[in-house]
């Protein structure tokens, strides 16, 4: 026993003296290994990410290397320089340190290592015409949620909830009918626990991918994988339906049942991520931003006859240059997703200004567009604001010039990321988006609880996972408007 505790702290020891006898070498970006031999800065980036990358940036430049529990990540913050990264096919690689990710999380390793078939099976369902058969199920499915009775029952009576459980649940709700719609109809009893469950093992996701749960919480993200696993495998997927095809697509893969049980937790998080919490902030900004409210409501109110007597087409959603430029600006604010790559082989990164730096192969390469374009003052004028109508151009086009240092900008804003990396369903994520804040202004009386409150911070442990969550939240009160026509109407 006493042999194996002096083998194991000796171990430690040459792992600390590995990381820690690490030196900058010539035309490498600068090295910031920290205090902590091995774990180096992993504290601080994981307790907020932005904050810490930003302390770095300040001193050390738009890249730097920094150790982070024993890898060191080569972080690069100049938008202008990312194709270099983002093209790079040949000596940087995206899909070893998915597949670790995805492995930790959701315990699922996928038989065939074809990130592109994947991605060429997505794209058949998130583009095209089958972007417009999912956004017109989608359409349908939040409407009939605004005529079920947890909306309109006592529809003169004011119901109070907070903004985020509002906006998180019944897009959650619409969203899952829309890909995981069982043969035999939709059990809303069943949803409800689905939800629940899922919110439940969200609120654990990042300390899952970071490996710092404690042992009690172990135990409960486990127990809630299988719930999970459970309720999405009960029951026969309709036919024809996104899910069904997912599930074709896994066959013909090699994935085995216990496979393609999993897989359908990892699609349950990647497709209803991100849209509930987008609402939110976008539905919080407007409230707590009148002149914003009133444009938006303006541009809604231009497109149909009076409101709620018909559905609003999907093709006039698509002609809202205030709405998206509100949307925008939301995104720019609250989108903070990373973008990694492995250093398969030593490169020359090229910058634009014509700096070269040499990156080591092992390494690990990180963009985080959040900082840099989406929150650079030099892009964005007081980029900690929200303006409606900062992607706007005076005549009410929208706003795709943006410079630094004189030079016009490819990213100026990346809330879906760019690239391989780019979002196949932000298209559908920004259709539901739309037709949810559509229904909300034109069918609902919407107010806040406390007239002068704002928006809540964000959870900063959150940075790097996709749309940021609040730390807290907005209470409203909500009740149906007194003009609202029948569902029969409405459709």
């Amino acid at each position: 026993m006493i042999f194996i505790t002096v083998l194991l702290i000796s171990g430690l020891l040459v792992l600390f003296l590995f990381a820690s006898i690490r030196s900058r070498s010539k035309n490498e970006p600068p090295l910031d290994k920290g205090f902590i031999p091995w774990l180096g800065h992993a504290l601080e980036f994981g307790k907020d990410a932005a904050k810490f990358l930003t302390r770095m940036k300040n001193k050390h430049g738009d890249i730097f290397t920094v150790c982070v529990a024993g890898n060191y990540v080569t972080v690069l913050l100049d938008s202008s320089s990312y194709d270099a990264i983002l093209q790079d096919t040949i000596s940087l690689d995206f899909n070893r340190y998915a597949q670790v990710v995805m492995q930790r999380i959701f315990c699922l390793q996928l038989p065939s290592d074809n990130p592109a078939a994947q991605r060429a099976w997505m794209e058949q369902h998130f583009e095209g015409e089958g972007l417009a058969r999912l956004g017109k199920i989608m359409q349908g499915n939040i409407r009939a949620l605004f005529s079920s009775p947890e909306i309109i029952q006592n529809p003169t009576d004011w119901k109070k909830e907070g903004l985020f459980s509002f906006c998180y649940r019944l897009l959650f709700k619409a969203g899952y009918f829309t890909l995981f719609g069982k043969e035999h109809g939709n059990n809303h009893e069943e949803l409800n626990t689905v939800y629940k469950e899922y919110r439940k093992f969200d609120s654990l996701l990042v300390k899952i991918a970071r490996s710092t749960l404690k042992s009690g919480d172990k135990k409960v993200a486990s127990e809630l994988r299988e719930k999970l696993w459970v309720l999405l495998s009960a029951g026969k997927a309709k036919s024809g339906s996104w899910q069904e095809s997912y599930r074709q697509f896994l066959w013909k893969e090699q994935a085995d049942e216990e496979t393609q049980r999993r897989a359908m937790l990892l699609q349950l998080w990647t497709t209803q991520c991100n849209a509930g919490p987008a609402a939110f902030w976008f539905l919080g900004f407007l409230l707590t931003h009148p002149e914003a409210m009133d444009a938006v409501m303006r541009e809604i109110n231009s497109l149909s006859p009076p409101v709620g007597t018909q559905r609003l087409p999907l093709d006039k959603l698509q002609k809202t240059p205030i709405f998206d430029s509100a949307l925008s600006e939301t995104l720019r604010l609250t989108a903070a997703v990373t973008i990694n790559r492995e250093v398969l082989q030593a490169k020359t990164l090229r910058m634009a200004d014509g700096r070269e730096y040499n990156l080591r192969q092992g390494d690990r390469v990180c963009i985080f567009p959040y900082i840099s374009p989406q929150m650079d003052p030099e892009i964005h004028q007081d980029p900690e604001k929200f303006k409606y109508d900062r992607f706007l151009n005076a005549d009410g086009t929208e706003k795709t010039d943006f410079f630094k240092h004189g030079r016009r900008l490819k990213y100026y804003t990346m809330p879906w990321g760019a690239g391989t990396n780019v979002c196949v369903g932000r298209h559908f994520a920004v259709s539901g988006i739309k037709e949810f804040m559509f229904m909300v202004l034109t069918c609902l009386d919407l107010e806040l609880c406390d007239p002068g409150c704002s928006v809540p911070p964000v959870n900063v442990s959150r940075y790097g996972f996709g749309m940021l969550q609040p730390d807290g939240d907005i209470e409203i009160r909500y009740r149906m408007k007194r003009h609202r026509k029948t569902t029969e109407e409405l459709t």
